[in-house]
């Protein structure tokens, strides 16, 4: 990811009638050679007028220039996000309700708030961990996937909740809004999922693909969408998407997967309609049985609504 840093300074008495790129590399602390690219760039300017490197400067004249600079796009800015709710924080862990648009934690290509950013900039000390950009980090949400998750605060709660979530005992609920009605009304989807082959950010049932298994329950049953609940065996990437697409009921909304853009826009849906409504496990620190909820968000709600009123 690239930035740039606006610098500007006017030239003193002392370098007047230089070149331009001499005066810069003077001026700015930058090699004669960096001037001139950021010249050629037309990144730099004088008295808001552009130049080219041999031309000379008089005194008093400001000279403008953009530098970029690359950032580490995996480097965690610590940012509170609005939106991200805390439902239980204590010494071992904390737990969130995860808004649509934020992602767990940083990666190539987004450049938007994340959890672990938020974390950061909120003061939470979490666990060191896991990869620097994912400390602390037990499971995931999509970025357009909202919901309640857990994010380990101390040393072992990282390694029981790692533990807890490798060996699937670790209860995921989530509510999916679903175009259509599956038949059967409850079942088990057990497809294996893997890379797309033509699409390198979406996923596909595969043969070669990594074990994946969804349970589903219906409802509710609507004209256009059932509501599903679904519980999580495996915790594939977009795992839920995938194997309701593959059954032929995508997520309302999942223009992705194959969603009726038609039914997305009647319903006022920009994401699609998924929540991670409940999750439980045995607490790393009490041995306790825990479980923590979130309710639906505005737009999933009022989705919801429009297909339950719907004739």
């Amino acid at each position: 990811m690239t930035v740039s840093e606006e610098r500007s300074l006017f030239v003193p008495d002392g370098l007047a009638g230089e070149r331009v790129d001499a005066a810069m590399a003077r001026m700015f602390g930058l090699s004669r050679t960096r001037a001139a690219d950021l010249i050629a760039q037309g990144l730099v300017s004088v008295d808001g007028g552009s130049v080219g490197k041999s031309d000379r400067v008089l005194p008093g004249v400001l000279v403008e220039v953009s530098i970029p600079r690359e950032v580490d796009a995996l480097a965690v800015v610590p940012e509170v996000v609005e939106g991200i709710k805390v439902i239980h924080d204590d010494e071992s862990i904390v737990v969130i309700d995860k808004p649509v648009g934020v992602a767990v934690h940083p990666s190539p290509g987004w450049s938007g708030p994340t959890v672990v950013g938020h974390l950061a900039g909120a003061g939470f000390r979490i666990a060191t961990s896991g990869a620097p950009e994912r400390q602390g980090i037990v499971q995931r949400l999509d970025v357009g996937t909202s919901g309640v998750m857990v994010i380990a605060k101390s040393e072992r709660a990282y390694s029981v909740l790692k533990d807890a979530f490798r060996h699937r005992t670790v209860e995921k609920t989530y509510h999916a809004l679903v175009q259509g009605h599956p038949d059967p009304l409850e079942g088990t989807v057990d497809a294996p999922i893997g890379r797309h082959p033509k699409a390198d950010y979406k996923f596909a049932v595969m043969a070669d693909g990594r074990a994946s298994v969804t349970h589903y329950e219906t409802l509710e049953a609507h004209r256009f969408a059932s509501l599903l609940e679904i519980h999580l065996e495996t915790g594939r990437t977009h795992q839920i998407r995938v194997h309701m697409s593959a059954l032929k009921h995508p997520c309302v909304g999942d223009l992705t997967y194959g969603a009726d853009p038609a039914l997305a826009r009647r319903v006022g849906l920009e994401r699609q309609w998924l929540h991670a409504v409940q999750l439980g496990f045995e607490h790393p620190a009490s041995g306790e049985q825990v479980s923590y909820e979130s309710t639906y968000p505005d737009d999933l709600a009022e989705a919801l609504e429009t297909i339950r009123d719907a004739v």
